[in-house]
């Protein structure tokens, strides 16, 4: 863990100039007037990491738009994980959703006698393999339907049309059986012991498997494996990561892959972890024209300037997560769209979450669909 100096050096956070860009664009700071990337940052410099603590650090998304505004490309995202860091080590913690128990679940993860039953998903029409050069990391799918039944997202559904996609391209993916959570949450909670251990389990299983690629559906999965992983590993891993997208894209080029349009209008939720975190913006936007054509728009806020689905980490879902969920989905149907798609299950569950509540707006729902369901139901044979 870096001391106070080093942390302030390296995210660039002396260079702030307190012109408060950072505060104006932030989603959270726009519901909550209590919350300031700008003051997190200017406390870090007077006062350390326990003057930061202070200033509600638990609260920020980590969804990068901040550093996107900033003149003096300050490393916010990177600043918070460290603050984060020493809150843990002091014994604090944000405030979690769902009793704790999607956290508590991670950690059971990292126990080496754990034994798992995680391939039931699997049906019978879909093809893997014991030895390929593709690996599916599937994540924490198969456990969120058991969580979310209520809000009806069928989240195994990415899983099996992401498997029915590899195989529509030609490759029977191994799946591990033993497979953890990537570690994710923990990692943006500061919970960094149980998150490496969570890393070195999975970095080794998939080394043993000999795979020369990993393909996830999850965003977050992606940018964890490809980001955080080699900090683990201490260099770089003798596996490559894509998302889904950046796959299904390079197969349609090579036109392997091909997609009936659906008549829908329809737009898209840029994942942080996709979009400021690893780059992709294009790639599923040449598959939702592939899939819908003149049919799809931008939101007003999209690609590097999107706005978050309002929760991380199972934290801090409150007032101020629904209140950012709520104006993202005004803005998804501004567009004129009958249809938001999203390559993120998570936000394909905050969203539901959001549309549930009693008092919801009714000008603000908006049927929620996963990209890669749409894609694996309309593949052209």
């Amino acid at each position: 863990m870096r001391n106070t100096t080093d942390a302030i050096k390296a995210t660039g956070a002396r260079s702030c100039l307190d012109c408060g860009k950072c505060t104006a664009v932030c989603p959270v700071a726009r519901a909550n007037d209590c919350f300031s990337p700008r003051r997190i940052v200017v406390g870090s410099v007077s006062g350390g990491h326990e003057e930061a603590r202070k200033e509600r650090q638990w609260d920020c998304l980590t969804c990068g738009l901040c550093s996107e505004r900033c003149p003096s490309d300050i490393d916010y995202v990177d600043l918070t994980k460290i603050v984060r860091v020493e809150a843990h080590s002091a014994g604090e913690e944000g405030a979690c959703a769902h009793g704790n128990t999607l956290q508590l679940l991670m950690r059971i993860m990292t126990s080496p006698e754990l034994k798992q039953n995680r391939l039931e998903w699997l049906t019978s029409d879909l093809k893997i393999s014991k030895k390929s050069d593709y690996l599916y990391f599937v994540g924490c799918i198969p456990y969120f339907d058991a969580f979310f039944a209520d809000l009806k997202v069928n989240c195994l559904e990415i899983a099996r049309s992401t498997v029915k996609l590899l195989n529509a391209a030609g490759i029977e993916p191994m799946v591990l059986p033993d497979e953890r959570c990537c570690g994710h949450d923990l990692y943006w909670a500061g919970d960094i012991e149980n998150f490496e251990m969570l890393a070195r389990h999975n970095i080794a299983k998939i080394t043993e498997s000999g795979a020369k690629t990993v393909v996830t559906s999850c965003p977050e999965g992606a940018a964890t494996l490809k980001l955080s992983y080699p900090e683990v590993a201490g260099g770089s891993l003798p596996f490559e990561v894509v998302h889904l997208t950046q796959f299904l894209d390079e197969q349609c080029s090579a036109g392997t892959l091909r997609f009936r349009k659906d008549g829908k209008l329809a737009t898209f939720q840029d994942p942080c972890r996709l979009g400021r975190f690893l780059g992709v913006y294009e790639q599923p936007r040449n598959l939702l024209r592939g899939l819908f054509g003149d049919g799809y728009s931008d939101m007003p806020h999209s690609r590097n300037a999107a706005i978050c689905c309002g929760t991380s980490g199972w934290m801090n879902c409150g007032i101020h997560s629904k209140a950012i969920q709520t104006q993202r989905l005004k803005e998804a149907r501004s567009t004129g769209s009958e249809l938001l798609v999203t390559a993120c299950v998570k936000c394909q569950i905050h969203f539901a979450c959001a549309m549930k509540d009693v008092d919801f707006p009714e000008e603000a729902r908006i049927q929620v669909e996963d990209l890669a369901v749409l894609a694996a139901s309309s593949l052209e044979k």
